[in-house]
C-alpha cells in the first residue's frame, strides 16, 4: 500500500469516528453517553487493527474494500438507503438518551456489545475466506468461486454476519426504537443480494452450480 493510499485510508477512517460521535453525542446533548463511548470502542478499535492486519497481510484485499462506489443504479439506491437508515438509528438513539424515552437496561448493551464482538469475529473469517470481497458489486479478474468455509453453509455469510453486527448497534446505545429503524437493514440487503446473484451468475463461471449446491443465501433453513 502507497503512502497516498494509507493517508487515504486513515482520513476515512477518522472521518468515520468524527461521523459517528457527531451523530450520537450531539443529539444526545452531552458527553454523558457511555453506551456511546461503547459502540464508539467497539467499532473502531477492531476495525482499526483490522485495517493494520490487511494493510500488511492484505493490501489488496484493502483497497478492494476502501473502493464503496458503487457503478449499478440499484445498488447506489441500496447505499443511500442504508446511509439514511443509520442516520435516523444513531440520531434517535442520541435523542432518546436525552430525553428517556425508552432506555434499555445496562446488562442488555453488555450483552449486546458482547454479540457486536463475537459478529466482528466471523466478518474477520469471512474476509480470510474471500480474498475478492470489495464493497461493490463486481465480477473481478481472475474471481473464483468461494465455496469453503462459511461459503458452504450460506452463500453470503458476509451479510449474515451484517445482520448481527448492525441489529446489534442500536442495543449497545440502549435504543430499541433505534432497533425498530434497523430493521429495514432486512429489506435493503435482499434486495442486494438478489441484485449482487444476478451480476455473479451472470459473469463468474461456477456460480449457479455453487446457487444448487448451497441452497441458502443468508438464513439456513429459511432464505
Amino acid at each position: 500500500m502507497s503512502g497516498k493510499e494509507f493517508v487515504q485510508a486513515m482520513v476515512k477512517f477518522m472521518s468515520g469516528l468524527l461521523l459517528v460521535g457527531a451523530l450520537l453525542f450531539l443529539p444526545a446533548g452531552t458527553w454523558d453517553y457511555w453506551q456511546a463511548w461503547l459502540l464508539i470502542g467497539i467499532l473502531f478499535v477492531p476495525m482499526f487493527l483490522a485495517g493494520l492486519v490487511l494493510m500488511k497481510k492484505n493490501p489488496e484485499l484493502l483497497r478492494k474494500r476502501l473502493n464503496a462506489k458503487e457503478e449499478q443504479a440499484e445498488q447506489k439506491t441500496v447505499i443511500a438507503l442504508s446511509g439514511l437508515m443509520f442516520l435516523a438509528a444513531f440520531v434517535l438513539a442520541g435523542l432518546n438518551r436525552r430525553f428517556g424515552w425508552c432506555l434499555l437496561p445496562g446488562w442488555a448493551s453488555w450483552a449486546a456489545a458482547a454479540v457486536f464482538l463475537l459478529a466482528y469475529a466471523l466478518y474477520a473469517e469471512v474476509l480470510r475466506e474471500n480474498a475478492y470481497l470489495s464493497r461493490t458489486i463486481e465480477v473481478q479478474e481472475g474471481q473464483k468461486v468461494v465455496d469453503t468455509g462459511l461459503y458452504g453453509i450460506v452463500r453470503h455469510p458476509m451479510y449474515a454476519v451484517t445482520l448481527f453486527l448492525f441489529l446489534s448497534m442500536p442495543l449497545v446505545l440502549s435504543s430499541p426504537i433505534s432497533f425498530a429503524v434497523m430493521l429495514v437493514y432486512i429489506p435493503i440487503i435482499v434486495k442486494r443480494i438478489r441484485n449482487e446473484e444476478a451480476v455473479l451468475e451472470a459473469g463468474l463461471d461456477g456460480y449457479a452450480e455453487y446457487k444448487r449446491r448451497v441452497k441458502y443465501r443468508l438464513v439456513p433453513g429459511l432464505w
